[in-house]
């Protein structure tokens, strides 16, 4: 059983992403002139990044989502792409017997609608996301979710591949291995720190590693 983070680690979303919170963060005045320096928010639930990186309080956090989601959900949804050989993987992962979830922070009805637009939503036994109301956005919640919809029953069989602290911190909260990759949006150190030890520097590479 291989569970996919979507954002970084299948896609690379950064720009819808990033032109979404600079449109929600100009509602509070807060003007974003690099998107780039908007990376660090991407993956992780985005009521606790703008709590965390721009002190908003709660009510403040869950206004601020809904304001980006009024840019991502038609337009920024979009600007998107998959990365280089993902589709490949996952017909090869899928011809090879494995079975195929996604686990995302992102609310599951967005994950959807990518998964379909991108024409790989037939290679996942479940597409396991957050939800529009603000529950199960913390990435063990998501993972417990999926392997609950799996029926898995052994967790040594199961590993979680991811490209930022949450993924490998929710895989330690639910007892299975996680692959961390370098080409998304988080770093090495980041990855280190929350205990990462497996990795993965481009699709190829974990190609290799998931055989």
């Amino acid at each position: 059983v291989i569970l996919f983070d979507l954002d970084g680690t299948l896609t690379d979303s950064k720009l819808g992403i990033t032109k979404a919170i600079r449109y929600a963060l100009s509602a509070y005045g807060i003007q974003v002139d690099d998107l780039d320096s908007l990376r660090p928010l991407i993956g992780p639930p985005l009521y606790e990044s703008f709590q965390e990186f721009y002190g908003f309080s709660a009510e403040q956090a869950f206004q601020a989502v809904d304001k980006y989601r009024e840019y991502y959900s038609d337009t920024g949804i979009f600007e998107n792409m998959l990365f280089g050989g993902v589709t490949e993987l996952l017909q090869r992962l899928t011809a090879e017997g494995k079975h195929i979830a996604m686990a995302t922070s992102k609310p599951t009805v967005y994950a959807v609608r990518i998964a379909r637009h991108f024409d790989i939503a037939q290679y996942f036994k479940c597409i396991m996301g957050s939800e529009l109301d603000g529950t199960r956005i913390r990435k063990g919640e998501v993972i417990a979710a999926a392997l609950q919809e799996l029926g898995v029953q052994d967790l040594n069989t199961v590993v979680m591949v991811g490209d930022r602290e949450n993924d490998v911190i929710g895989a330690r909260e639910n007892d299975i291995d996680c692959i961390s990759v370098l080409y998304g949006y988080g770093s090495r150190a980041e990855l280190e720190q929350a205990g990462a030890t497996v990795f993965a520097a481009s699709v190829t590479e974990l190609g290799q590693l998931l055989k």
